[in-house]
């Protein structure tokens, strides 16, 4: 599967994999950030995500080989590889399955572990969003404020929308697909796999997504990881404290 992306920058390729129902935009402030740095950032929307391909599959394993493909087709050795929420699970498995291939791996809040589904109402938002054939995105934002009352979110989810005809909006991302799997979205990295490379995983302070607990088994799949953590920050930790998120990465890499 060709992934789209965007390409900023000349350097040291730097790849960025966004989380669930996300896509490469959420990432560009940072990106041009990054490349400005000296890095050639990748902006990539993952399978069923952004302008990327739609796909009836749906997993880690065929996202990792999505990540390895896509390497492959740009001549990429050497990565830095970031991956926020699924797009980190995505990361550590293709930091795991593809020795060499990954030189340093940042996990933005998001641990090895299974986490239960936990999208439902932003799911069925999005559904009911999709089937109402809204004609402004300000009508769209206020469908939404039934399903979800925080305006972050909503605004991070408008951001899938596009306009299909000259009156119709409608969403890039795979809904029917991205629904079917939505249990793979949550899977845990398997126990026998592991990257020895330079990692660092990344939480918000105010996130429950890393946990004390979660320090061991992070440490057993990843033993050259250090965990740290963003004050004044949730689960969106790169939009919610940018500048020391930015920061942080930059001393790592």
């Amino acid at each position: 599967m060709e992934l789209h992306s965007v390409i900023l920058g000349e350097g040291r390729p730097f790849l960025i994999l966004h989380g669930f129902l996300g896509m490469s935009d959420n990432w560009k402030t940072l990106g041009k950030q990054f490349a400005k740095d000296g890095f050639q950032v990748h902006l990539i929307d993952q399978r069923n995500h952004g302008k990327s391909p739609h796909s009836d599959e749906f997993s880690y394993e065929l996202m990792a080989q999505d990540v390895k493909d896509y390497c492959d087709s740009h001549n990429l050795k050497d990565i830095i590889l970031l991956g926020h929420s699924m797009g980190g699970k995505t990361a550590m498995l293709t930091a795991c399955d593809n020795e060499g291939l990954v030189e340093k791996l940042i996990v933005v809040d998001i641990a090895p572990k299974y986490y239960a589904p936990h999208h439902q109402k932003i799911l069925e938002g999005l559904t009911a969003l999709d089937e109402a054939k809204l004609t402004s995105r300000g009508e769209a934002e206020d469908f939404l404020k039934e399903y979800i009352s925080e305006t972050g979110v909503r605004l991070f989810l408008l951001k899938n929308l596009y306009w299909k005809t000259k009156e119709q909006l409608a969403l890039k991302l795979n809904l029917d697909s991205l629904k079917v799997n939505i249990e793979n979205v949550g899977v845990a990295l398997p126990e026998d796999k592991s990257f020895e490379g330079d990692t660092i995983f990344i939480k918000g302070e105010n996130s429950d997504y890393i946990t004390a607990e979660d320090h061991a088994a992070i440490k057993r799949q990843f033993p050259r990881a250090e965990i740290a953590e963003i004050k004044d920050a949730g689960h969106w930790v790169h939009a919610e404290n940018m500048k020391v998120f930015y920061d942080r990465v930059l001393r790592f890499v």
